[in-house]
């Protein structure tokens, strides 16, 4: 089995390397990082198991970092640490979707218990959400063929479907016409590449058009991509 992943967001330097040296000893491997940009950076390049997040950080508060990361569809489990000790503040963080809350100064024991709860409790709907790609508030299973964009099913044909779901496997990447035909029509399509931005058109009539943000973009002379632009 691989190691778990851990990513610590904290900016007192000591407590971040008590967290360092505490969690390898239990076998996880460790990221630390002082400051809430360097923390987003570090999810948006690469999958954790886990993160510790601090809610007080220079730069970007913890909180506005995990909301840009639940906006994003990010669903890494996230336990929150803080010296504040209000129950509005718990509140707050478990609204914008933290998976727990651990109040400074906290024992190593609770706080590793309450690691292995999360990464528990996140193991077992797994297989499930390899299924789920998400994006903003737009969501695609693959097993189900089911588009929702918030709350609404939004009605796709079989080849409107697979454009979405390569889109959606390749967000933030763009991808010009050659690549989408190559993926969703099949290396043998000798027809038109017009086909690409006739099919464009007709996913951006259903899944952006009335809704916010838009999700679909054109890179004039390049191609496509889906990303969410905040």
């Amino acid at each position: 089995m691989s190691m778990q992943s851990i990513l610590v967001v904290e900016d007192e330097e000591k407590i971040a390397r008590v967290l360092e040296l505490e969690l390898e000893y239990e076998g996880y491997k460790v990221m630390k990082v002082y400051d809430g940009f360097e923390g987003l950076q570090q999810l948006r390049e690469r999958s954790w198991d886990l993160v510790l997040l601090d809610v007080m950080l220079p730069g970007m508060s913890g909180v506005d970092l995990l909301r840009r990361i639940r906006s994003g569809g990010d669903l890494t489990p996230v336990i929150m640490l803080t010296a504040k000790d209000e129950l509005k503040d718990k509140v707050e963080g478990l609204d914008l979707g933290a998976n727990d809350y651990v109040t400074k100064p906290f024992q190593i024991e609770e706080l590793l218990a309450r690691i292995r709860s999360a990464l528990r409790t996140t193991a077992a709907p797994q297989a499930e959400s390899e299924n789920v790609m998400k994006v903003a508030d737009l969501s695609v299973n693959k097993s189900t063929h089911e588009v929702f964009r918030g709350e609404q099913l939004i009605q796709l044909t079989a080849k409107e479907f697979s454009l979405l779901a390569y889109f959606m496997k390749n967000h933030r990447q763009v991808l010009n016409r050659e690549q989408l035909l190559q993926h969703v029509w099949g290396y043998d399509y000798y027809g038109d590449t017009n086909i690409v931005d006739v099919y464009v058109r007709y996913l951006r009539n259903k899944m952006d058009k009335g809704y916010e943000p838009e999700l679909l973009h054109t890179i004039r002379g390049v191609g496509y991509v889906l990303k969410d632009p905040r």
